[in-house]
């Protein structure tokens, strides 16, 4: 098995001893993803831009890997509030066309850096 460490500009550098994705063999791992705006460095105040960041973040990553969103398998999703789940899934579903990849989403207790939302992906290249 081929172990690749994926790096992406154009999303947040990992804040801490992890990679943003590792690609092994055909299979692309993203790590967690906050919402923070590689631009800016901030992330927005509602979920549902948020999620959009998220996603976003994961997008650019994916692509850099030669990969894109329609080929995700499994995402999970990091929710601060439950009861954000709706406005979460609404943004969410624009990210996705065709069968939509296999999904978790729960609440937690806190994210890193104050987030109302994190957001993984494993992905085919």
């Amino acid at each position: 098995m081929k172990k690749e460490k994926i790096v992406c500009d154009l999303s947040p550098a990992a804040i801490g001893p992890y990679s943003q994705a590792i690609k092994a063999d055909d299979l692309i791992f993203v790590s967690g993803q906050l919402p923070i705006d590689v631009k800016t460095g901030e992330m927005a105040s509602t979920v549902e831009e948020q999620t959009r960041q998220s996603l976003t973040n994961i997008k650019n990553i994916l692509e850099t890997a030669g990969s894109n969103m329609n080929n995700v398998v499994k995402t999970t999703v990091l929710l601060k509030d439950i009861n954000d789940f709706t406005k979460m899934n609404d943004v969410y579903a624009t990210f996705f066309s065709g069968d939509a990849p296999a999904r978790i989403a729960y609440q937690v207790v806190a994210l890193p850096k104050g987030a109302l939302v994190e957001i993984e992906a494993i992905a085919i290249k």
